[in-house]
């Protein structure tokens, strides 16, 4: 049977992150899941791996001492570390004909380190923290490579013409079901009430939504998911009546709570870079029909201008807000299910399956 050695930037978690949506619908095939390490003082590598699907395995990578070149002889050491951990499992499960699946420019160095057949890049957001040339060597040695946005797509066109959009996702059957608990939640709410569903990291924007709450004392605003307590809108947002922080609250509960509100919102963050990238948290949105308002950098055009409301500045987003409330639900909630559908990540795993098949890589 085919092998997918997966190189993840991220760890195999209990919300799935956009790698892991994709692995878990590859058919046909055993994937061993390499996630990075928790810090340089974690020992899960030394743990067994851990088998998440009948067909996916999960191990931790050792850590390495530093990402710096030119710290040398760490460096390499480092690497070396790692590769032979990775031909170990490999070597343990028999995993011949594999294909490399890799997801950062870390892991540019173990590329020559490593056995495979076949090398595909799946680049789904901007690496500049990265010297640039890590990412351009990684971009030429892949046969496919699958870009989240047009506008990465034409950096990485530079370095490999074979450069497919694969947008992000989301999981459509869970987002469109609208369970009747929903209407029971948070019943003291009365009025309308606007609902954040995704981490608050620490550069997040909440100053339109602070100034809305403080314009429209009778909305509610819902932040639900995890908080970086770093984020400097905090102590206003602890301050104020009409804004819940509700923090994180597992997966399946997410859609009652977007379903019990009458407005999703999308926020900005301070210092992400402009790569075009649609979070899934968009399309989960859509997958509920509800109206969405979201926030747009002073250069950024928004991607569904037909069932988005799109504010550039506080003012503008509250009065997007009020025509949120005011529109026909049952006129434009149709239009956005079908765009949730569109994006489901089954359909993006077929595409992704469709590609490498016709290529002959699976």
């Amino acid at each position: 049977m085919k092998y997918i050695i997966c190189l993840a930037h991220e760890p195999w978690l209990d919300v799935p992150t956009r790698t892991q949506q994709l692995m878990t619908r590859m058919k046909n095939v055993r994937i061993l899941f390499f996630e990075p390490a928790g810090g340089k003082k974690d020992r899960s590598w030394k743990a067994a791996g851990r088998q998440v699907r009948p067909n996916i395995t999960v191990y931790t990578l050792p850590p390495v001492s530093t990402m710096d070149e030119r710290m040398g002889i760490f460096f390499r050491s480092g690497q070396d570390r790692q590769a032979k951990f990775i031909a170990r499992k490999v070597d343990k499960h028999r995993a011949r004909q594999a294909l490399l699946w890799v997801t950062s420019p870390v892991y540019v160095h173990l590329l020559d380190r490593l056995s495979y057949d076949t090398l595909v890049y799946d680049c789904d957001r901007d690496w500049s923290q990265y010297p640039d040339h890590w990412e351009s060597t990684l971009t030429r040695a892949a046969v496919v490579v699958f870009a989240a946005s047009a506008a990465l797509r034409e950096v990485l066109l530079a370095d490999n013409p074979n450069v497919a959009t694969l947008p992000n996702g989301v999981h459509h059957s869970l987002f469109s079901q609208h369970s009747p608990s929903a209407d029971q939640l948070l019943p003291e709410i009365r009025g309308p009430l606007f609902c954040w569903a995704g981490t608050i990291h620490a550069d997040l924007d909440l100053s339109p939504l602070l100034y809305a709450a403080a314009e429209q004392p009778d909305w509610t605003f819902l932040l639900l998911g995890p908080v970086d307590k770093a984020n400097r809108f905090l102590g206003r947002v602890r301050r104020m009546s009409n804004v819940l922080l509700l923090g994180s609250c597992p997966l399946m509960e997410v859609p009652d709570y977007l379903y019990r509100s009458h407005v999703c919102i999308d926020l900005l963050r301070l210092h992400a870079p402009n790569t075009g990238v649609i979070p899934n948290r968009l399309y989960e949105y859509m997958s509920t029909g509800k109206p969405i308002v979201s926030m747009l950098r002073p250069e950024q055009v928004e991607p569904f201008p037909d069932v988005v409301y799109a504010a550039h500045d506080p003012e503008e987003f509250v009065r997007m807000c009020q025509q949120a409330l005011d529109e026909d639900y049952t006129w434009v909630s149709g239009r956005r299910r079908g765009y949730g559908a569109g994006a489901a990540w089954s359909a993006r795993a077929e595409q992704v399956a469709q590609i490498l098949e016709s290529g002959g890589l699976l």
